[in-house]
């Protein structure tokens, strides 16, 4: 016989506690596999977390939406975004520990303390809109923080909290969205020049590595020695290191093998004779007091900051400078769009055209290992020849 499944609202109480503050609990059944109800109960807090019984109730939201997943909508109480950030947290969040990071900040900083005990049903687009509008923070800020929002309602169609095709942050727009509020740095040859004088190893070598390839500091960081071919002139993008914690590259787009200029891999095979971790396994730039990644914002705050304000670049310069450099640089060669997407890693052609780079008002010339020319330089010429008169094996 059907059953119909009813919505359930659980039972709180104040629970005395002899020698302790007291504790609200929260007491619920659940479905075992085999279909029987169990008796369950959860400790939510101590009486100076929840001060009343209102505000226990609250934290008993995201819970309630996973035991009523089968319930009919019509007799759920419209939780508050709050809850639905709070299951998201719990069951949703990005494997990737930079993007955890990423939706977990916008979440504590920005969404949550507008949004979090406003129920869902009287989130209208208008007033996010406006909300967003007003956030001091950059167009491209305002977009990720108006995506995660759409993800969080995506989640609550799947969870049949709100009607599928309702999800209100679909028709909230974010003004200026493509528009950046500060042109990206681009070096000159002349400038990066001048910063190499200022950069002690490893950091040169790093530098190197970031102009001559376009890598994100991330995947840098996250290169093994292993990683490389040597024979074959090529090396594979296969991870990365955020705050040092080893990761996956950014997309499925960013793992891909990367070709290696002689000039670039003779710089990689000296340095890799006078570092203390030159196996396999080790990293390529590892910490000598550790022999673990370097932390990227250390780096950027005590080398490239230091040389930037050394050669008088008054915007500064961070790691994510040397990769729209590369792309730029690319342009100067005049290698095709599609070699310039693929180089990039990029899984659109239109992020590679669109925020990548711009031209420099020298003479086009072509494509990657002419970017490389350029970084220990040569000039065209002398490239020229020696590509006439070389083959690689």
């Amino acid at each position: 016989m059907f059953v119909r499944t009813r919505f359930q609202y659980g039972s709180l109480r104040l629970r005395k506690r002899e020698r302790s503050t007291d504790v609200w609990e929260f007491r619920y059944y659940e479905t075992s596999p085999v279909g029987k109800r169990i008796r369950q109960s959860v400790i939510l807090g101590d009486q100076a977390l929840y001060r009343t019984e209102a505000d226990a109730r609250k934290a008993t939201q995201a819970l309630l939406m996973r035991l009523n997943d089968e319930a009919p909508r019509a007799e759920m109480e419209a939780p508050t975004f709050g809850a639905l950030l709070d299951r998201y947290i719990e069951h949703e969040l990005p494997e990737r520990h930079s993007t955890q990071r990423s939706h977990l900040s916008n979440i504590r900083k920005h969404i949550g303390p507008r949004w979090s005990d406003q129920p869902i049903n009287r989130m209208k687009p208008m007033a996010m809109e406006q909300w967003l509008r007003d956030l001091p923070l950059a167009p491209k800020s305002k977009v990720h923080i108006r995506s995660l929002m759409h993800l969080v309602m995506k989640c609550a169609e799947r969870w049949g909290v709100i009607e599928i095709g309702k999800n209100p942050v679909a028709l909230v727009r974010v003004k200026n969205a493509s528009k950046r509020l500060k042109r990206p740095q681009i070096l000159e040859v002349a400038q990066f020049f001048e910063m190499l004088k200022h950069l002690a190893e490893p950091y040169r070598t790093m530098v190197m590595v970031a102009q001559c390839t376009g890598l994100r500091i991330s995947e840098i960081l996250g290169l093994q020695w292993g990683d490389f071919d040597f024979e074959a002139h090529t090396f594979m993008v296969q991870r990365s290191v955020v705050s040092g914690r080893v990761d996956a590259v950014k997309t499925e787009y960013s793992k891909d093998y990367v070709p290696l200029d002689p000039r670039l891999e003779g710089l990689l095979l000296e340095w890799r004779t006078f570092s203390a971790y030159s196996s396999d396994a080790d990293w390529v730039f590892a910490n000598p007091q550790t022999g673990k990644p370097f932390h990227q914002e250390s780096l950027k705050k005590h080398q490239l900051h230091r040389v930037a304000e050394l050669i008088g670049l008054p915007d500064g310069i961070g790691w994510h400078t040397f990769r729209h450099t590369y792309r730029s640089w690319l342009d100067e060669t005049g290698a095709p769009m599609k070699v310039q997407q693929e180089l990039m890693r990029h899984a659109s052609i239109q992020t590679t055209m669109n925020i990548y780079g711009r031209a420099m008002n020298d003479s086009k010339r072509k494509a990657n290992s002419q970017v490389v020319g350029l970084a220990f330089g040569e000039t065209m010429e002398s490239r020229r020849e020696a590509l006439s008169t070389t083959a690689l094996p």
